[in-house]
């Protein structure tokens, strides 16, 4: 099979590596769609990395033994390799699993985890349907494309008539533009790239910000009536966002970290949480019982996706597509690991 890999600072290529084989409740999928992530930081910078990928749609081919899934099911791959025991795992919220499989003792082997390939492993209890009439493009929106605001969104407890900010219109302050527009929310998003700010307003902000402005916070405020936004969700991990989501939240607004980052962030306890009231959470991913329920998100937002995803490439052409991510005249990416060139 082939697999993607990255060989050197803005060097990708494809290796050819032996098909993994499933045992006991795990499963071979054949991938069809593989949305790129985060990996193009890797590419630009130069880390050598032999697997990649976490986000995947495709077809079940092999079964070790009878279990949740069939050869044939069409499925969405969840991210990771969690235990599947432990309380977090049980309860849904397996994204924060403490106990995670070590892959290659289990499987004997590291082939298999990668999501930019033709073929990985994953438990049967990590791969969710796919409906008989949606792409795997489309199912495939539910790992990273709209899986982490969802998840954000679902814990703020977003509703139609809510004004919520967006920091970040990566892919995923972009997907999270179609979740909140979903859910009859009033979203304002912040972003200097011009491609991406347009994006943003193509599908569904009602306001696209400059976080360069130097009136950016009044600009949020007026668009509010002086009142601030009901909820805020950063996609950015930039601390300077993070001091914007709080300042520009209402008095008993909510507010969720999404964003990956490693910086330090301004945050003051008594004016900033306990004068105001605010609700502070930090967001990965989401729960699994909402895995059915963001199948009718896409389901319902198919124009959208379309815009949404931008660019399809056969798993050949990696190079070209880390280098489009890397350009930033994108949203999302997406892998088509058996396509011709």
């Amino acid at each position: 099979m082939k697999r993607a890999v990255i060989l050197g600072r803005n060097q990708g290529g494809v290796v050819e590596a032996d098909v993994p084989k499933p045992r006991e409740n795990w499963a071979l999928i054949k991938i069809h769609a593989a949305p790129l992530c985060n990996e193009y930081k890797g590419f630009a910078a130069g880390r050598k990395e032999d697997y990649l990928g976490h986000e995947a749609s495709g077809e079940v081919v092999e079964v070790a033994q009878p279990c949740r899934v069939e050869e044939g099911d069409r499925v969405v791959v969840m991210p990771g390799y969690p235990c599947g025991g432990c309380a977090l795992c049980r309860s849904g919220d397996y994204i924060h699993c403490e106990n995670n499989v070590d892959f290659v003792a289990f499987t004997g082997s590291a082939e298999g985890r990668a999501t930019v390939a033709q073929y990985m492993l994953k438990p049967d209890w990590l791969l969710t349907p796919i409906p008989d009439d949606m792409t795997y493009e489309h199912g495939a929106m539910a790992c990273c494309g709209l899986g982490p605001t969802y998840g954000a969104f679902d814990r703020l407890r977003v509703r139609g008539g809510d004004t919520v900010l967006i920091t970040g219109m990566g892919p995923v302050g972009l997907g999270g533009v179609i979740g909140a527009s979903h859910l009859g929310a009033e979203v304002i998003a912040v972003e200097s790239h011009p491609y991406r700010k347009a994006k943003a307003m193509e599908l569904g902000a009602a306001h696209v910000i400059d976080p360069g402005d130097e009136d950016a916070l009044e600009r949020i405020r007026e668009l509010t009536g002086g009142i601030g936004v009901d909820r805020a969700v950063d996609c950015s991990g930039s601390p300077a966002a993070h001091r914007l989501c709080i300042d520009a939240l209402r008095r008993r607004g909510s507010l969720a970290f999404v964003g990956e980052s490693g910086a330090d962030t301004r945050l003051v306890v008594s004016p900033d949480m306990l004068r105001k009231g605010i609700d502070l959470k930090g967001s990965w991913h989401y729960n699994m019982k909402g895995a059915l329920d963001i199948m009718g998100v896409i389901a319902k937002n198919r124009e959208k996706l379309d815009r949404f995803i931008t660019h399809l490439y056969p798993i050949d052409e990696i190079q070209r597509a880390w280098e489009t991510q890397v350009s930033g005249a994108c949203a999302k990416v997406v892998i088509q690991p058996w396509a011709s060139t």
